[in-house]
């Protein structure tokens, strides 16, 4: 059963792209989204705890892209970041950093909480994961277990509402609508309106080919359709996991390879 949640956003800076702090009641964990400009300068007390971090950036290929990892000092962890790519250690640029600490997170829980979500963005596809390695046999009592997985379900409520869908399962939707049917030069795909948009169900079929145009009148749309196959949320022409886009019509454009307007291409099945 859904149950209402309070969140308090706060603007540190007073503009959404500085630094921004968001908590739930009853919840001792924090979430702090700092820019990488911020960090150097950075005197905040509250980021330099436990926790958990998330890396937002494009990779060399132009892909939303997330590193995820854990430190005991998010701070300095992150300083460590900017200096590793000054140094040509670290090849990607990340713009963004989202934090999550806890008062009482410790290594071995942070280790646990790290890998439970790369295991997770692996699986929704949203972004590509750049983490390679996490520590995957954490031992953990029954009773650590059960508070971290009301972490999780916090973090993943958070990290949504800052803006990044680095957690979306939109197959979820507690309150599905209809399916609709999107057909035509080979697409075979099913989807339905949901809460972020429209979502494209696992197994449709996108279409053999597309129109000359597809690449300049739509070019946002053919550049996300590259993006798709690139993650492997499209393989072999077949949509590997459910996948919510903004409209209707961004859907039909990518499935079809063409312009297309969302309100006549998705259709009830006759």
């Amino acid at each position: 059963m859904a149950y209402g949640r309070a969140i308090e956003i706060f603007l540190v800076d007073g503009s959404p792209d500085g630094i921004v702090t968001a908590e739930l009641s009853n919840w001792n964990g924090k979430a702090i989204k700092i820019p990488r400009t911020d960090i150097i300068s950075c005197k905040r007390e509250d980021i330099t705890g436990v926790g958990v971090y998330f890396l937002f950036c494009e990779n060399d290929r132009g892909l939303d892209s997330v590193y995820i990892g854990e430190a005991e000092n998010i701070l300095e962890r992150l300083k460590q970041h900017i200096r590793e790519y000054d140094a040509d250690r670290e090849k990607y640029y990340w713009s963004i950093a989202v934090a999550f600490l806890g008062r009482d997170l410790n290594k071995a829980l942070i280790r646990f909480l790290e890998n439970r979500f790369v295991e997770t963005a692996r699986e929704c596809k949203q972004y590509t994961v750049l983490t390679k390695n996490t520590f995957s046999n954490t031992v953990l009592k029954e009773s650590q277990i059960a508070v971290m997985e009301e972490f999780i379900d916090n973090v993943k409520i958070l990290i949504n509402v800052l803006g990044y869908k680095v957690f979306s399962e939109a197959a979820n939707n507690e309150t599905p609508t209809d399916n609709l049917y999107c057909r035509g030069s080979g697409a075979e795909a099913v989807g339905r309106f949901s809460s972020g948009g429209f979502t494209v169900m696992k197994g449709s079929i996108i279409s053999d080919h597309e129109v000359d145009s597809f690449k300049t009148r739509v070019k946002g749309y053919h550049d996300l359709k590259r993006k798709l196959e690139a993650n492997g949320v499209i393989e072999g022409r077949k949509f590997t996991v459910d996948y919510e886009f903004n409209s209707p019509s961004a859907a039909a454009a990518v499935v079809l390879g063409r312009s297309a307007n969302g309100k006549k291409e998705w259709n009830v099945l006759k």
